[in-house]
């Protein structure tokens, strides 16, 4: 997975801190926000899980520190559920402007709620999800029931969650008294997907059903069985983000290329936007060539010649297993490490010049198993017939013709 640092502003000019995961091997197709719970962040170990699941489906997404919290600028004690939503109307605008605008949003926990309200606010979200998510917004007042007092007196009060002091001030309090999922919900009008543990001790697993009701189809409920509140089980978060992953794409619109087609072994195909990201038709196998980041490439997929090695390599294996089990050797294990480069001619029939190199695979070949010397010595002689050294060994000839 490639992570970048980003930074953005919000409404407020403030700084906001985040982490924008890309799929390694491909431009991803959608990008998603994702939310954190009340007073998390983005580090928070199930996001990192979730998003690793996202983007090996090919998903961008991008988590980051509300306003106060984290790494992100402003003071905690002025956000608010508004402040939130205004926060990721801000991250929407930086996706688009930089890279895709979202078409997920993924909430955990008060995040969930948030994302809800900002979902009508973003046009380019076609989709979202929720995880353990409170159907009411005075569910949060739980947290800090024996301060509201207080907080309704003072107009603040310094609240101990999860283990750390935050300070709550009365606007708070006031602001999501003015709001309500239940009415979002109805309007909301796009496919939702809730997730909850029936175990979960911290917001109740009626808050689901609640949530379920509430929302127009299509809807859909996963149960998170085993689960806690924060995913903390590394198993349980990645099964979350795989099963949001595999949700949502029903609903969104994947830009991915037509599937080529070919009549021969192989067709590649590059657009003049793509720099050298290639996309390839092997057999009946699709895959991606690309050259490294220092070459002007994404690296995304293995280099041309990463594939020859990659060939010789793979053919190099199939023939010294071939050739032990029709000898009824017991050949465990074959290993068979190739790189290519180029090396100076110091002794070259044909080269023009004396600072001619020649094109140069180095194989290296780990063999497993009860096997003598002469064995041994026999399969590195073997390894030497496998078709494909052969072809490389020997002069080819490429026919090039046009077709229209």
């Amino acid at each position: 997975m490639n992570i970048q640092k980003v930074t953005f502003k919000n409404q407020e000019d403030k700084n906001l801190s985040g982490r924008l995961a890309l799929p390694v091997d491909r431009r991803p197709h959608n990008f998603v926000i994702f939310a954190h719970c009340f007073t998390c962040g983005k580090n928070l170990s199930a996001l990192k899980n979730m998003s690793n699941a996202l983007t090996a489906k090919g998903f961008g997404v991008l988590r980051f520190d509300f306003t106060g919290l984290g790494e992100s600028d402003g003071e905690f004690s002025n956000t608010n559920i508004s402040a939130n939503v205004s926060d990721l109307i801000a991250a929407a605008k930086f996706l688009e402007e930089h890279h895709s605008a979202p078409s997920l949003l993924i909430g955990h926990s008060f995040g969930g709620a948030a994302i809800i309200f900002a979902a009508e606010k973003i046009p380019s979200v076609h989709a979202v999800a929720t995880i353990a998510s409170p159907a009411s917004l005075d569910h949060i007042t739980h947290l800090f029931k024996n301060d509201l007092a207080n907080i309704e007196q003072d107009g603040l009060a310094e609240v101990h969650i999860g283990g750390r002091n935050f300070t709550i001030k009365k606007q708070f309090l006031d602001d999501i008294a003015t709001k309500s999922l239940k009415p979002t919900l109805k309007n909301l009008r796009k496919p939702i997907l809730i997730l909850h543990s029936p175990q979960d001790q911290i917001v109740g697993i009626h808050n689901a059903e609640e949530l379920y009701v509430n929302a127009f189809h299509p809807k859909s409920f996963i149960s998170l069985d085993g689960a806690d509140h924060l995913l903390s089980k590394k198993e349980d978060s990645m099964y979350a983000g795989s099963l949001i992953a595999s949700w949502a794409k029903r609903y969104l619109q994947a830009a991915e290329k037509d599937l080529l087609q070919t009549e021969e072994d192989v067709v590649a195909s590059l657009d003049d936007e793509d720099n050298f990201t290639t996309q390839m038709k092997v057999g009946s196998h699709y895959m991606t060539a690309d050259e490294p980041i220092d070459f002007g490439g994404n690296n995304y997929g293995p280099s041309p010649y990463e594939l020859i090695s990659a060939g010789l390599s793979a053919c190099t294996a199939m023939t010294l297993q071939m050739y032990a089990k029709r000898k009824n050797w017991p050949l465990k294990n074959v290993k068979v490490h190739t790189s290519y480069g180029k090396i100076h001619a110091e002794d070259c029939a044909n080269c023009e010049t004396e600072n001619s190199k020649i094109d140069t695979f180095t194989r290296q070949i780990k063999i497993n198993g009860q096997l003598d010397e002469k064995q041994i010595g026999r399969l590195l002689e073997i390894a030497d017939k496998c078709p494909v050294h052969k072809t490389l060994h020997n002069e080819a000839t490429i026919l090039t013709n046009r077709i229209d």
